[in-house]
């Protein structure tokens, strides 16, 4: 199973966080009064405060247009806050931090080939750590946990453009879990998954001990992983709740025009 696999990485990453002295009190994500504008154009952001903490999942939902992709450039500093705060763990996003929150946040985004560019999938997954200075044996082993993790072991000589969809993004989740951030961010990770990798992807997700963002249009998939929701529209959070509990309220999503797909019903209670 993929909870079998996992164990490595699970020790690995509890350790760190032993290390670190993390503890609920410091949020792994820390927006305050975030608000941005893009040169030329109209406001995206307005005032955002968003408090993560370490272990949540959490899904990010929102119509196109709502300053999801903007609020989340913000989170690795590509994007920098016209005015407010964004923290990673207690470390503000600026300048001198910047190469350590770009480790902490791991994002991966909605098309995979974004991120691997590398001959081999081994290659794509130690490029990042090898960065970090890693070499020898501790590579080997940081690259074999992040594969295994994500069940993609067997995949570590192949050519990663020679792979099917579904077994890319699993690779790119690895490239960032092979950083041991704090946080996984995935920019609509179902988009163009079949229903067998789809259901795969939310076993791994479930089982990765990562404190995870989810941005999503797939409010089945956000009710299946999240327990808590945020949506955001017009630049600011309009909602911030237990996921099943925003689902249930048709009035809020229509809205903010989100749409529950057609015969899908709200559970009243999440299954074990």
């Amino acid at each position: 199973t993929h909870r079998g696999t996992l164990f490595p990485y699970t020790t690995l990453f509890r350790s760190r966080c032993l290390s670190r002295g993390a503890t609920m009190s410091t949020p792994v994500l820390d927006l305050r009064g975030l608000a941005f504008r893009y040169p030329g154009s109209q406001q995206a952001l307005f005032g955002v405060d968003l408090h993560v903490h370490a272990g949540e999942r959490v899904a990010l939902l929102g119509p196109n247009g709502a300053g999801k992709t903007t609020l989340v450039l913000h989170l690795n500093g590509v994007l920098r806050a016209g005015a407010g705060t964004v923290s990673v763990s207690g470390l503000s996003v600026d300048d001198a931090n910047l190469a350590e929150i770009r480790r902490r946040v791991g994002i991966v985004f909605q098309d995979p080939d974004d991120q691997l560019f590398m001959p081999t999938v081994r290659d794509d997954v130690a490029f990042g750590p090898a960065n970090l200075g890693l070499r020898g044996a501790e590579l080997e082993a940081r690259v074999a946990m992040a594969l295994a993790a994500v069940g993609v072991a067997d995949l570590a000589d192949r050519v990663p453009h020679h792979l099917s969809f579904g077994q890319r993004r699993r690779v790119a989740i690895a490239t960032v879990l092979a950083m041991e951030p704090d946080i996984l961010v995935l920019d609509e990770p179902t988009s163009n998954l079949d229903p067998a990798s789809r259901r795969e992807l939310a076993d791994i997700l479930r089982a990765l001990p990562v404190t995870v963002l989810m941005v999503t249009h797939d409010l089945p998939y956000a009710a299946e992983l999240c327990e808590r929701s945020l949506i955001l529209s017009g630049g600011v959070v309009v909602a911030d709740g237990p996921t099943l509990e925003l689902l249930a309220d048709p009035e809020l999503l229509a809205s903010h025009r989100l749409e529950l797909p057609w015969g899908f019903t709200v559970p009243t209670a999440r299954r074990g």
